[in-house]
């Protein structure tokens, strides 16, 4: 959802159902293996960080997932992916259908990652923030054995001061800057997105993660805005100083999580260029979906291993993805 007037800032809508999936059921909702869906799309960063988080802690059993298609209209994402346009287990076409199960009455944001009670066919949550930190904190009983810990104790203060500012001015910031309604509201969102970038190069200058010496909440997040960058937020979104692959220290560290297993191979570049470039009709009336940029870079050598550092610390890599979650290899470059 996004809000747009004339001289005023892109807001995004953060009214999310807020219900929590938890170890001791507190919400009404407790983890239980098999009974929840997670539906994302892979176009959607804020739902690629639940795909990622998912699939780094080993939660593809207990947590099946449900991939809807690229693009959307004004109701809902749909599933047309799926055979006969339904999700196979929830036996709906539109995730509305899945929100209105929980309130007939709901007028806010038909948004993913969404968590679905299989059961009642209603949405339990779409808080994307906290969606994450649950899967690492309440879905403990069911990591895989190896699992990284992404959101340690002793680093949560850094990770969330980290993640505080990286959300406001990165993550959020390139949509400013696509959204705004005026030439001042953009030429703000461009100057503080491109300030917080060269922080942010500094930072990773001298350390190979954000927090810490391995793989974190911190990193997820920063990197399904990083992945997308060249692709959809340099022209589409106008965020235009420089592409990333102009940028050393960013695209080193971008191409070092790409070629992590859990990062790049969750990606689809082509979900993601057909859904901004498609269902932004304001912004790009034309349809047209750009044929680049050259993707064959993510995997050159990235060089950051000289900065030290462990990215799974004392767990180990995910297995390869399960045959029914990969993306095509058309859609995105894979190691061999």
């Amino acid at each position: 959802m996004r809000y747009v007037s004339p001289g005023r800032d892109y807001e995004r809508d953060s009214r999310y159902l807020t219900t929590r999936i938890t170890a001791d059921g507190r919400d009404g909702f407790p983890v239980e293996p098999g009974r929840y869906r997670l539906v994302v799309a892979r176009a959607c960063p804020w739902a690629s960080r639940a795909v990622v988080v998912r699939r780094l802690l080993g939660l593809e059993e207990a947590l099946p997932m449900a991939v809807a298609g690229p693009t959307h209209d004004d109701r809902s994402w749909t599933f047309d992916l799926d055979p006969g346009g339904r999700d196979p287990v929830l036996g709906i076409e539109r995730l509305q259908e899945a929100y209105l199960a929980r309130d007939p009455g709901y007028d806010r944001g038909i948004t993913v990652p969404a968590i679905v009670d299989v059961p009642t066919g209603q949405v339990v949550t779409n808080d994307f923030a906290r969606i994450t930190l649950d899967l690492s904190l309440e879905w403990a009983a069911y990591h895989r054995e190896g699992a990284p810990d992404l959101y340690p104790r002793a680093l949560r203060p850094e990770i969330d001061a980290v993640n505080e500012v990286v959300y406001e001015e990165v993550n959020n910031g390139v949509y400013r800057a696509g959204f705004a309604g005026s030439q001042e509201a953009y030429a703000s969102a461009y100057g503080r997105l491109f300030a917080r970038l060269d922080r942010l190069t500094e930072r990773l200058g001298a350390s190979r993660y954000l927090v810490g010496d391995t793989i974190t909440e911190a990193d997820v997040r920063l990197f399904t805005t990083l992945v997308r960058f060249d692709a959809v937020y340099h022209g589409h979104f106008k965020c235009n100083r420089r592409k990333l692959a102009e940028t050393p220290v960013l695209w080193a560290y971008a191409r070092d999580l790409f070629q992590t297993p859990g990062f790049g191979d969750t990606v689809d570049f082509d979900h993601i260029k057909r859904h901004y470039y498609l269902v932004h009709d304001d912004i790009n009336p034309t349809g047209i979906v750009p044929a680049g940029p050259d993707l064959s870079g993510w995997l050159a050598p990235h060089g950051r291993e000289a900065l030290g550092g462990r990215p799974f610390g004392d767990g180990t890599p995910p297995a390869p993805v399960s045959a029914g979650e990969r993306v095509p290899p058309d859609h995105t470059p894979l190691p061999s």
